[in-house]
C-alpha cells in the first residue's frame, strides 16, 4: 500500500536601521544631490506595500528581526500576519489567495501541492535545518538511519529525508521495510515511545526544551544528521503573485538577508526578540536556536528542493500529475540572486563576510 496519511508539521521558529541627514551648505539652490544612506532608503521606499504573510504560531525569526530593526520599513514593506484557520491551513490560505507568502509549511507540503496542480513558486527559504530530534527510550542503540529498518517508528514517511536516506543506503522499498506510524501531534508520538509502542520518533523543533527536562527519553540523532541541509521550510507564493510583484519579492529578500546577517552576529538578542514575538520564555527559544542543528537561511536551496521532489516522487507521495511538471519552473532563484547582489552593495559594509558566505552558499546549492 503506497498511500499513507501525512501530517504536515514543520515547526520551527525563529528570526539596524541606519541613516544620516545631510545639511545643505550652499546659500543658493544647487542641482547636485548628495546621496546618503537616508537618500538611498528613501528612493528604495517609493511606496509602502502590504504583504499578507503566514508564518504559523512559531513565527519566523528573520521576519521578527526585519520588523524590529526597521529593515522592512526601509524597503517599503509592511507585513500583515495571517493566521491559519480550522478550515484553511497555510497552503490552503495561499491557494485561496488569502495570503501572499507562506514560510513555515515545510518543503514536502508545497511540493505536494504543486504536484496536485497548484501553481506555487518557491523563491526563498526560512529554515534549512529545523533542529528536529530523533528520540528513543534512554539506552536505545542507534547506528544510523538503517536502525529504522524492521522497526515501528513514529515518523511521517512524507518527511522525505528518512526514506530518501534509506534508499541512499541501498534499501529499495523503505516504505515497507520500516513500519511508519503517523500521529496527530509530537506529544502523541513521544507518549508512544514512552509506552514502548514505537522504538523511535521524530520530534518538532519546539520539543527541544521539554526534552531537555526528561530523564527517560534521549535524543539519538537529528533530522539534519539523517540528511544534511534537508530543506526544512521554504518560502512560496502563487506564481502569478511573483510575476506581478518581482520588485516586492526582491525587497522582501533584501530585508531578510540583512536580518539574517544581524541574527548571526546577535543571537542572544534575536532569542529575546523572538521569544517576545511568539509569547514564549527565552529558555524555550534558546533550546533550539542555540542548537547546532538549527540553521536559518533565506537561500532558495534549488538543489535540495529538487532532491526532495525526486524522493517524494519515488516513494509515491506526489500526485500522478507530477510526471507532467517540470519542477524547475516552480523554483525561482533569479530574484534571490539579484537581491543578494543589491543587498551586498547596499549593506555589505555591515558584515562583509556574511555576504561573501551567502554568495558561496548560493553557488553550492542553487547552480
Amino acid at each position: 500500500m503506497k498511500k499513507l496519511l501525512f501530517v504536515s508539521i514543520c515547526l520551527a521558529m525563529l528570526t539596524t536601521a541606519c541613516g544620516s541627514k545631510t545639511t545643505p551648505v550652499a546659500e543658493k539652490p544647487v542641482e547636485t544631490t548628495v546621496v546618503t544612506e537616508t537618500t538611498v532608503a528613501t528612493e528604495t521606499k517609493k511606496e509602502n506595500t502590504v504583504v499578507r504573510w503566514n508564518y504559523g504560531s512559531s513565527g519566523n525569526v528573520l521576519v521578527t528581526i526585519a520588523e524590529e530593526k526597521g529593515y522592512f520599513d526601509e524597503v517599503g514593506i509592511t507585513i500583515e500576519p495571517v493566521a491559519a484557520t480550522a478550515v484553511l491551513n497555510a497552503l490552503g490560505l495561499l491557494s485561496a489567495n488569502q495570503v501572499d507568502i507562506v514560510s513555515n509549511a515545510g518543503t514536502s507540503n508545497p511540493l505536494q501541492q504543486i504536484a496536485a496542480g497548484n501553481d506555487f513558486t518557491i523563491f526563498g527559504g526560512h529554515m534549512v535545518n529545523g533542529a528536529m530530534p530523533v528520540v528513543a527510550k534512554k539506552g536505545t542503540e542507534w547506528k544510523g538511519v538503517e536502525s529504522l529498518v524492521g522497526e515501528k517508528v513514529a515518523i511521517n514517511p512524507s518527511y522525505f529525508a528518512f526514506p530518501g536516506a534509506l534508499m541512499e543506503k541501498g534499501y529499495e522499498d523503505p516504505l515497507h521495510q520500516v513500519e511508519w506510524v503517523t500521529f496527530g501531534t509530537y506529544d502523541d508520538a513521544l507518549a508512544a515511545v514512552q509506552r514502548g509502542e514505537v522504538k523511535y520518533a521524530l520530534m518538532g523543533t519546539e520539543k527541544n526544551y521539554p526534552l531537555s527536562q526528561m530523564d527517560d527519553i534521549e535524543i539519538v540523532s537529528w533530522h539534519s544528521e539523517v540528511m544534511p541541509n534537508y530543506s526544512c521550510c521554504r518560502m512560496e507564493c502563487q506564481t502569478s503573485y511573483l510575476k506581478e510583484n518581482p520588485d516586492v519579492i526582491k525587497r522582501i529578500i533584501k530585508a531578510l538577508l540583512r536580518a539574517q546577517s544581524y541574527y548571526e552576529t546577535h543571537k542572544d538578542e534575536a532569542i529575546t526578540l523572538h521569544a517576545a514575538k511568539i509569547n514564549a520564555e527565552p529558555e524555550f527559544v534558546a533550546a533550539y536556536m542555540n542548537n547546532e542543528h538549527y540553521l536559518v537561511s533565506v537561500d532558495p536551496l534549488r538543489n535540495q528542493v529538487k532532491r526532495a521532489w525526486g524522493i517524494l516522487d519515488k516513494t509515491g507521495f506526489l500526485d500522478a500529475n507530477a510526471k507532467n511538471i517540470n519542477i524547475d519552473e516552480h523554483i525561482n532563484t533569479s530574484i534571490y540572486e539579484e537581491a543578494l547582489k543589491e543587498a551586498k552593495s547596499e549593506y555589505g559594509s555591515e558584515n562583509p563576510s556574511f555576504y561573501e558566505k551567502m554568495e558561496k552558499f548560493f553557488n553550492e546549492n542553487d547552480r
